[in-house]
């Protein structure tokens, strides 16, 4: 249905704006001169819901908005179609990183007065990730690697199985109400299950943009945590993996 070059630049964009909005919420709530500094978790998740509505109504008519390689992977084990999945993949880890960099140059001054003013506080740890990493990346509450493994495996079936099944709504992908709540979705899995490790569900929202902050010119931003950075990509994918084996199973 979709052609490879649409599927790549709708999949660049779509996910560049899902970034964008996403990172710029948390820069906008963590950074300090940032006018919603400490506004809250309610305003992360929002901000991430209404990312997913932005980045899928516009990727839509290009590449179906999937913007995710979980929701790629569930639709796939569900329709055996597997011929254009890397140009999904690629498309969203080129769009993640486009995001990131934009989000960082949106709160570019912000970046630099947060540093100014906590380099007169103690420094965080060189073996702990500094606040910027949040903005871009998630970061688990508790470190364990095994509960947050399993954590991104059930948040990422919450999203991706709905999803799914959301196909199965007569009218739904028609008139466009589908992506409407898909993003009412992605609030809700923030609000719910977004406490233990930051819900990334999704590998190439939190990878692309961990790899722009290795390389991005933020002063004592500390270490990326490359540690934990396979636990929201094996689990989300696991996720999805495991959604589109459900649904075909149940439905």
């Amino acid at each position: 249905m979709y052609s490879n070059g649409d599927i790549f630049v709708g999949e660049i964009i779509g996910t560049a704006i899902l970034i964008l909005f996403g990172a710029g919420v948390c820069a906008a709530v963590t950074l300090n001169h940032s006018k919603a500094k400490a506004s809250g978790w309610v305003v992360i998740a929002f901000g991430w819901g209404f990312g997913v509505l932005a980045g899928a109504y516009t990727a839509g008519p290009l590449s179906g908005g999937h913007l995710n390689p979980a929701v790629t992977l569930g639709i796939a084990i569900d329709t055996d179609e597997w011929g254009k999945v890397w140009v999904y993949l690629l498309g969203q880890m080129v769009g993640a990183m486009l995001g990131a960099v934009l989000a960082y140059l949106v709160y570019y001054a912000q970046f630099s007065a947060n540093v100014s003013r906590g380099a007169k506080d103690k420094l965080t740890s060189a073996h702990e990730p500094t606040p910027t990493l949040g903005i871009f990346s998630t970061i688990p509450e508790i470190r364990n690697p095994v509960a947050n493994l399993v954590t991104e495996i059930i948040a990422t079936i919450a999203l991706v199985l709905p999803i799914l099944a959301f196909g199965l709504t007569k009218g739904l992908g028609e008139s466009g109400t589908q992506t409407l709540i898909v993003a009412f979705l992605v609030v809700g899995i923030g609000l719910s299950l977004g406490g233990p490790t930051g819900y990334a569900i999704n590998p190439a929202r939190d990878l692309g943009p961990r790899i722009v902050h290795t390389f991005l010119p933020i002063p004592n931003k500390g270490t990326s945590d490359w540690s934990y950075s396979w636990i929201p990509v094996a689990g989300p994918l696991i996720g999805g993996a495991l959604a589109g084996l459900i649904y075909n199973v149940a439905f």
